[in-house]
């Protein structure tokens, strides 16, 4: 049986084990590949790291961070067309709450440490099947739809509010259809992904057995 190397012989695990980071190394896995989230760059998933790691430092200083402070903090302190003002007062920000500016710079991970986590530590790999590539696309089509959703029922919820619309009771109905121009068919997105092909593709498939 293949042994799993030690994560904490990589930067990123021990930053995870260091600083009680519970849960973030699938996350990682998860981002890059797509299970449950929008597939992320490495360089993405470095960023987004980063930030988890901050809004650990933060959360052991006794700092409960409200939203966007934790972005807005690491883009001061990483970018570099952030003002040297502005960089100074976020590192007086860190310096009130405990930590020194310089050791967190020096923890941020780059893309590169992300993918030698990911690969030799995890075990994962871009190279996925057709099934997982698949559900990922179905996972990411329902997640933009359920916010469209949304987003339709909450600005139609306040029009009706205001007495800019005239409605009833009502209910968003999202159905995204796909047309094949090919057999004229067309199937709800999430069905053809199901079926795994049109009737033409299918057609096709049968006249070639």
């Amino acid at each position: 049986m293949t042994e799993t190397p030690d994560a904490t012989r990589s930067k990123v695990g021990r930053l995870i084990e260091k600083y009680e980071m519970t849960g973030t190394g699938q996350e990682l896995e998860d981002r890059w590949l797509g299970r449950g989230y929008e597939t992320q760059s490495l360089r993405s998933l470095a960023d987004w790291f980063n930030e988890r790691l901050l809004e650990a430092r933060l959360t052991q200083a006794g700092e409960d961070p409200l939203d966007g402070e934790v972005t807005n903090l690491y883009r001061l302190l990483s970018e570099d067309d952030v003002t040297a003002g502005m960089r100074v007062e976020a590192e007086a920000t860190l310096e009130h709450h405990g930590i020194d500016p310089e050791t967190i710079r020096t923890e941020f991970v780059s893309h590169q440490a992300i993918h030698t986590y990911l690969t030799e530590f995890r075990g994962a790999s871009k190279e996925r099947s057709v099934d997982d590539r698949v559900k990922s696309v179905r996972t990411t089509i329902q997640r933009l739809q359920s916010r469209l959703v949304a987003v339709a029922e909450n600005n139609l919820q306040q029009l009706r509010n205001t007495g800019e619309l005239s409605l009833g009771e009502f209910t968003v109905i999202l159905d995204v259809q796909v047309l094949c121009e090919d057999c004229g068919e067309s199937y709800a997105i999430t069905d053809l992904l199901d079926r795994g092909g049109c009737d033409c593709a299918m057609e096709s498939e049968r006249e070639s057995d």
